[in-house]
């Protein structure tokens, strides 16, 4: 392996710890999953170098975001018995986040 690479690898792995403890340090699903899909939709918009955008995108916001978080809160949700809630809050959030997604890569191009 390259020395190059390892060090990209490191980028990666410290930016997943620095998602996670933010991610901790918020505790709220529905706002992490705000704030992720803003920062997602600004960086796919950025010109970044291929390696940057990994890092970002890879690294970063997938452990900030942790599907597996937005999953859990569905789940409980669910298990409560509650489907007429669980199909309002499962589209409400997917099109909030898509908006915000957008909003975000509007953003971006703004200020490039």
């Amino acid at each position: 392996m390259k020395i190059k690479n390892f060090i990209y690898i490191i980028y990666i792995i410290g930016a997943c710890y620095a998602a996670t403890f933010l991610r901790i340090f918020i505790g709220n699903n529905f706002i992490i999953s705000l704030i992720g899909s803003f920062l997602f939709g600004f960086v796919i918009t950025k010109r970044l170098s291929y390696s940057k955008k990994k890092i970002l995108l890879s690294g970063f916001i997938s452990c900030f975001t942790s599907f597996s978080g937005f999953i859990y809160f569905l789940y409980k949700i669910l298990y409560q018995g509650d489907w007429i809630k669980f199909i309002i809050l499962l589209h409400l959030i997917l099109i909030i986040n898509i908006l915000i997604m957008y909003f975000g890569s509007w953003i971006s191009r703004k200020i490039t």
